[in-house]
């Protein structure tokens, strides 16, 4: 039996070893690589190897042909005599770092929990003579210890300022722990995710929606390609099929709409500052940087957690503890941080908007109208302190205040003239003369609106301003998903909330 064993053994070990080596020269063959030949001649086929058997590998003792990477790289994919597929497999790649940092962290933590748990257990069980002893001894030793906690300090700003960056476009300095080269490795992984997630919603590309944010999405990529970070990314452009008022840009590109969105916007101008929004995120690297904030953030209130544990008297106690200091800390740096960063892609966004001819006065008109939509269909607002984004008064506000340079900015770009009609005055007159008819009838649920303040004449439109598409393609946009802002909105808060916008479960950007 053993012998039987052993010589079956041998046999596969033979065969296996003569079709790899029939799978390696029929690689070389077909990549067109001359094979070189050592001084050792080895047998290439064997009576015993079917001839159907020819695959892509490779053996450092099998003959070597001119460039085996290159070839493995053209090849790829090998057809058969059989007609199957035979794929090689792709080397072992190293997560990325932002998506290993956040599989390390709940584990961090716990650690952090363990370390003060057990301090707490260790003290407790001191004796009040070896409790003695151990004040005596951090007493004396305690210059030791501030000096050692100064040196620590030092180290970790000198990493920090190692790691400062300069934004893009606003030349901001800002921390970046990660680099954008590890975080578009972290994106073709979510896009990946992402695309099998929507695989059965997302719209055709020849539907008219998806054609309308392609034209979008490349007519701001045209524009700005003076910008690297824009120029260097090939956008591509998936829209989704759900009520969700959102859309997204990943920094590899991927740019996700959702129709919820598109029934959001009352024109094209009003699209092309959301994605230009979007797309200011993706060129700034804010998903880098906010993440780099956290993870500083987080290594930093490890220290708090062992604390934490080591000093509260009970378990209890210690989670209640880590409970508040987790809300404090997006309280005051997570929230007021993110809020920053939409604050600054709102100015980039328009800035891009600008520069792609749109008409930049459409900004305030949108967020506008998201209030309006708020208020009519009765969606709980949070305080703007509890929130990761600014609220929608405070954005049309700082939009507004934006817009002159933005003019200024467009009639730079060649672009066309724009409608005297500024929307924003349009927007107002239509909100005043609703919510008089509400007061007349008596409708309730607008309580909360407000008229939107009037345009200011240092944000007057300049004579040479410009209208982004035709008027055709607005209207027959407009009439496919939602009145434009130029037409009167209904007297009803009912009617209201149907049709100012469509899909308002969500709140998007």
């Amino acid at each position: 039996m053993a012998f039987l064993c052993g010589n079956s053994l041998r046999n596969a070990s033979s065969f296996y070893f003569h079709m790899n080596l029939t799978r390696h020269f029929q690689l070389c063959k077909r990549a067109d690589f001359p094979l070189k030949k050592k001084k050792t001649p080895v047998s290439v086929c064997s009576p015993k190897i079917s001839s159907n058997l020819r695959v892509c590998a490779t053996r450092q003792s099998f003959p070597i042909c001119g460039n085996v990477r290159t070839a493995c790289s053209r090849i790829g994919s090998v057809q058969t005599q059989w007609g199957h597929h035979f794929h090689t497999s792709s080397s072992w790649r190293a997560l990325p770092a932002p998506l290993l940092w956040m599989v390390l962290k709940p584990l961090q933590k716990l650690l952090a929990i363990l370390l003060g748990r057990s301090l707490r257990k260790w003290w407790g069980s001191l004796p009040d003579n070896r409790r003695q002893l151990v004040h005596e001894w951090l007493r004396r030793h305690r210059w030791h210890l501030a000096t050692g906690a100064g040196v620590a300090l030092v180290i970790v700003a000198l990493l920090l300022l190692t790691h400062l960056d300069e934004s893009p476009v606003t030349g901001r300095i800002r921390l970046l722990v990660f680099s954008r080269e590890k975080y578009m490795e972290l994106a073709a992984l979510t896009s990946e995710a992402h695309l099998e997630e929507f695989a059965e919603l997302l719209l055709s590309v020849t539907d008219p929606l998806h054609q309308m944010v392609e034209q979008a999405v490349q007519l701001l990529a045209q524009r700005n390609k003076d910008i690297p970070e824009v120029s260097e990314v090939p956008w591509s452009v998936h829209v989704v099929e759900s009520p969700q008022i959102n859309a997204f840009v990943l920094p590899n590109g991927k740019v996700f709409v959702f129709t919820g969105m598109l029934g959001a916007v009352a024109d094209l101008d009003q699209l092309m500052i959301v994605l230009g929004h979007e797309m200011a995120h993706a060129i700034l690297d804010h998903s880098a940087e906010q993440a780099s904030l956290s993870h500083v953030v987080d290594l930093l209130s490890l220290i708090v957690v062992t604390a934490i544990w080591a000093l509260c008297p009970g378990d209890i106690l210690a989670v209640v503890g880590g409970w508040a200091k987790d809300k404090l800390t997006e309280l005051m740096f997570n929230h007021p941080y993110s809020r920053k960063l939409e604050a600054e892609a709102d100015q980039v966004g328009l800035h891009l908007a600008a520069k792609a001819c749109a008409d930049v006065r459409a900004g305030p008109v949108f967020w506008q109208q998201m209030e309006l939509v708020d208020n009519l269909t009765g969606n709980p607002t949070l305080p703007e302190w509890l929130s990761t984004h600014p609220s929608h008064r405070n954005r049309s506000g700082q939009m507004d205040r934006l817009i002159p340079k933005a003019l200024e900015l467009r009639e730079t770009c060649s672009c066309p003239a724009l409608s005297p009609v500024d929307p924003r005055v349009v927007f107002s007159k239509t909100v005043s003369e609703l919510l008089a008819k509400a007061k007349e009838q008596g409708v309730g649920g607008l309580e909360g609106t407000h008229e939107p303040q009037p345009v200011s004449a240092s944000v007057a439109l300049p004579v040479s301003q410009t209208a982004l598409a035709s008027p055709s393609k607005v209207d027959r946009f407009n009439k496919d998903r939602v009145p434009a802002v130029t037409s009167p909105l209904p007297t009803a808060a009912g009617e209201g909330s149907q049709h100012v916008l469509q899909n308002t479960n969500q709140q998007g950007s």
